[in-house]
């Protein structure tokens, strides 16, 4: 009986299979190995010349790739693998030097191409007759590459490296600052912490890796001096070759295997001093260099007018002089005129259209316009000017825009946009922030300059020009950029003008978010709740409460700085206050009680329980009884005197607690709470004051004290 044969993979199903099988042996990690092991093999195993042609090739092809690459990109982690790139390199070249080596000592006594003709082709072009001529010009490659390249490099590299180690506390520090400040979230303080990691890594890497590249150039002398004095040797003794045959026979093919070598690590070394003196550069290599010579006419200019009077010298040739200084004189006035090009565009940006031209408004405008109201106003200096303009990393308006989404997360509903305008009558440096056009702050701001606050209250020990910081009214200090570094390593708050301009807006905008959550806006919060609590808002609005009514809750919870994010939880607890009240007030009361989870958690410290300050018996009684009215009519009418003690019982204690670091909720009985909120917000608009009904019982709670 026949063996049945298995089958084999036909068609499409078969050849993708087959596709599979391949691309699962030929993995990156695959091919690199096979590369390592084909580069120790030329190092052990005599390899022929047409193999020995190709590796060196792409020896060639690898170091210019490498050039290229290092001028493409813009900034060095871009090419965070160029340590192990350059370790391979040269792995690859001092594999390539024995196998040639061997080939030069075993075969150089049959001929100039005894080691390959890419070998016989470099060592005839450079020798060209004259041995000495070639060996001084190869000796002055082999110089050039290891004294002032690799050198050079090599310095750069370890002065950096030692920098950048030094840099990362304040660096990791800023990283905190800005995460703490809602600058960033927590995916970029992730890849920004990364990324600090990889450049420290790599500078190390980068100084550890110009050890090879000069052990390199090392080793191409060692190897040239082997292979003429061998060769010789060889020749004479062992092949009977003259001693005139067996010197240019060898002395041929050691230049050229020399120069095919060096000339590769010479353009790698040039690639990794680019790399490493690239450091603070942002650009592709050519765009940085052309856009910072070109930024200074004057200069070249200059430059034009030596070369041209060099060129009048009577002792010196004319015309070379003379086309250089012409050629550098149009490259300058070039730039000149590109210049002015971009200050007249910057200026047009500024003025205000012509009637009639596009983007104009209209010669006249409905009166109706002028009724219209900005909801929040910043009014800008004209030296401030430049913090939304250009295209810089960290300008107002982008941190606005954050701003807005921060407040969405925390608030729960969407802040109307800012509105940025210069005002000519303002100081240079000065600011306005208005909500519904009335003036609710300003201050002053140094456009490219950092404010560096103390956070012990100690005095700034660096110069600088001292200040108020505008939101908190803390002493502080404008201080240079260069500065930076030291300021962090001394434990300073430092932060440039625009975060200072958008912490002075986040907060007059959470005094006045009560003002700014319109009717518009419950009705916008409503319409963009899910599909699946639209029975809910139909449950409710109207039939419980009002559209206008749920805004008055809305807004009594966030002048407390309540969040409002978690709307269904507010309706329910409307839903069910509105069976026996319809105060808005008690309202309020019962869904603050609903939000107990969230307010509890929002108050929680960094030890993980709410820090309390409880009101004495006495003090609850008094309250109780200064409520005049029955139901919903009650009113405190507390005695003037009575009020003044309650204030400055209040007082006396968040500082004793303050002063500890301790910012603690005061507790209340449910009745006077809201009586009680109404009298601290008038001194200590930011003290938390809560009702027993409001602690959940999850809540981990701690006693600080009493009033």
């Amino acid at each position: 009986m026949a063996t049945p044969q298995p089958s084999r993979p036909s068609g499409p199903s078969g050849m993708t299979q087959a596709r599979g099988a391949l691309g699962g042996i030929l993995r990156g990690d695959t091919v690199l190995a096979i590369g390592i092991i084909t580069i120790l093999t030329f190092m052990l195993i005599p390899i022929p010349k047409f193999l020995l042609d190709m590796g060196l090739a792409l020896s060639i092809l690898f170091s210019i790739f490498i050039l290229m690459l290092v001028l493409a990109i813009k900034k060095p982690l871009e090419f965070s693998t160029f340590p192990t790139v350059l370790l391979i390199s040269t792995a690859l070249r001092l594999g390539l030097n024995i196998a040639s080596t061997r080939l030069i000592l075993s075969e150089g006594h049959n001929g100039t191409d005894a080691a390959g003709h890419i070998i016989q082709a470099f060592g005839g072009l450079i020798i060209a007759g004259s041995y000495v001529v070639g060996g001084i010009v190869f000796a002055i490659l082999v110089i050039v590459n290891f004294v002032v390249i690799t050198k050079g490099s090599g310095r750069i590299a370890e002065v950096a490296a030692r920098f950048s180690l030094d840099a990362m506390p304040g660096k990791q520090m800023a990283i905190d600052a800005d995460l703490s400040s809602g600058l960033i979230n927590e995916e970029d303080a992730k890849m920004r912490r990364k990324e600090l990691e990889q450049e420290s890594g790599f500078f190390g890497a980068m100084d550890g890796a110009a050890k090879f590249v000069r052990g390199d150039a090392i080793a191409a002398l060692m190897i040239v001096f082997i292979n003429i004095i061998g060769g010789i040797v060889i020749g004479t003794v062992q092949e009977g070759l003259s001693l005139s045959d067996a010197a240019s026979t060898y002395t041929i093919l050691t230049i050229g295997e020399g120069l095919v070598s060096q000339i590769p690590a010479l353009i790698v070394s040039i690639s990794a001093g680019l790399l490493v003196s690239k450091a603070g550069v942002e650009g592709t290599a050519d765009k940085a260099l052309l856009d910072q010579f070109s930024a200074h006419p004057k200069a070249m200019a200059i430059t034009a007018s030596l070369m041209f009077v060099i060129a009048l010298v009577p002792a010196v040739p004319f015309t070379p002089f003379a086309f250089m200084a012409v050629v550098f004189g149009g490259l300058s006035y070039v730039s000149w005129q590109r210049q002015e090009a971009e200050i007249e565009a910057k200026a047009q940006a500024l003025l205000p259209p012509k009637p009639g031209a596009p983007g104009a408004k209209p010669a006249e405008e409905p009166i109706s316009k002028a009724l219209a109201m900005d909801i929040i106003r910043l009014e800008l200096g004209y030296g401030l000017l430049s913090l939304v303009q250009g295209e810089g990393g960290n300008k107002l308006t982008d941190q606005i825009k954050g701003l807005r989404r921060q407040l969405a997360e925390d608030m729960g509903y969407v802040l109307p946009a800012v509105r940025i305008q210069d005002n000519l009558q303002l100081p240079a440096n000065s600011y306005i922030v208005k909500i519904k056009e009335i003036e609710s702050g300003r201050g002053d701001v140094r456009a490219g300059m950092l404010m560096c606050m103390d956070p012990t209250g100690a005095a700034i020990t660096l110069p600088g020009e001292n200040t108020v910081e505008p939101t908190f009214g803390l002493p502080a200090m404008w201080i240079d950029e260069q500065y930076r570094e030291e300021a962090h390593f001394k434990g300073y708050t430092v932060v440039d003008a625009p975060t200072v301009i958008t912490t002075h807006i986040t907060e007059i905008v959470k005094d006045n978010m009560a003002d700014l959550l319109s009717y518009a806006e419950t009705q916008k919060l409503l319409d963009e709740l899910p599909k699946e609590y639209q029975k809910l808002v139909a449950d409710v609005i109207p039939g419980h409460m009002t559209v206008g009514g749920l805004q008055r809750i809305l807004q009594n919870l966030v002048a407390e700085r309540v969040s409002v994010r978690d709307l269904p939880t507010i309706l329910e607890g409307i839903a069910e206050a509105t069976v026996y009240t319809k105060n808005i007030a008690f309202i309020t009361e019962h869904v603050r009680s609903r939000l107990s989870r969230q307010i509890c958690d929002a108050n929680t410290n960094g030890s993980g329980f709410v820090p309390l300050l409880t009101m004495s018996h006495e003090w609850e009684q008094a309250f109780n009884d200064s409520l005049l009215g029955d139901g919903e009519d009650r009113q405190l009418a507390m005695a003037p005197s009575q009020l003044q003690d309650f204030i400055s019982a209040v007082r006396d204690e968040f500082e004793k607690f303050l002063a500890m670091g301790e910012s603690p909720v005061l507790l209340t009985s449910p009745a006077i709470r809201p009586y009680v909120r109404s009298v601290i917000e008038r001194f200590r608009p930011s003290t938390i004051v809560m009702s027993q009904n409001e602690i959940h019982p999850k809540a981990k709670i701690r006693t600080l004290g009493q009033v």
